[in-house]
């Protein structure tokens, strides 16, 4: 009987202990979304048949447990021929891939540079697909090539740049002689 005393003091005292605990923040079991890893100095070559096709270069690359890649400080791609020879240059001031699509979206001053047509592209947004070789938007765009001022919302076109549609072209003009590029 002595001990039933010391057995009820006991029992209050974890009672009371386990009702004073500290509270937990919640915060500390969210899930992390953030990246995985990152890189600098990103410098990625595409080839195909011993022939190189794209060249990547990015200031970062950060990766994410889904395997999709962000560029915040900008993208740059670079398309060769069959020869090796640039056609193509594409940048922008981010870029992202989605792994899933296998798909890459350049935002913010996107420009598009087909070298040998010397004709660019100008807009906010752009998608390349690398199993279709296209790039694409439904964003506002601006194409210019040496005689041309072709303004538009929505574009399609191979990923050298060589032939394009834009959906709902307007306000396009012809360039004044002496106007420049």
């Amino acid at each position: 009987m002595k001990q039933l005393p010391r057995l009820i003091i006991g029992f209050f005292l974890i009672l009371h202990l386990i009702s004073c605990g500290t509270e937990v923040d919640s915060g500390i079991f969210e899930v992390y979304t953030g990246p995985i890893s990152t890189a600098y100095g990103i410098d990625l070559y595409h080839s195909d048949s011993a022939i190189v096709r794209t060249h990547l270069q990015a200031k970062k690359q950060m990766e994410f447990e889904s395997g999709d890649l962000e560029f915040p400080e900008g993208i740059e791609i670079v398309f060769f021929d069959k020869e090796g020879n640039v056609t193509t240059t594409m940048r922008a001031d981010k870029g992202f891939y989605n792994r899933n699509n296998n798909l890459y979206r350049g935002e913010g001053d996107v420009r598009v540079k087909n070298l040998e047509k010397d004709q660019s592209l100008a807009s906010e947004e752009l998608f390349w697909d690398p199993n279709t070789k296209k790039i694409y938007t439904d964003k506002f765009v601006t194409i210019q090539d040496k005689e041309t001022v072709i303004n538009g919302t929505g574009m399609e076109a191979d990923e050298g740049f060589n032939d394009y549609k834009i959906f709902k072209p307007f306000n396009s003009r012809m360039i004044i002689p002496g106007e420049g590029n």
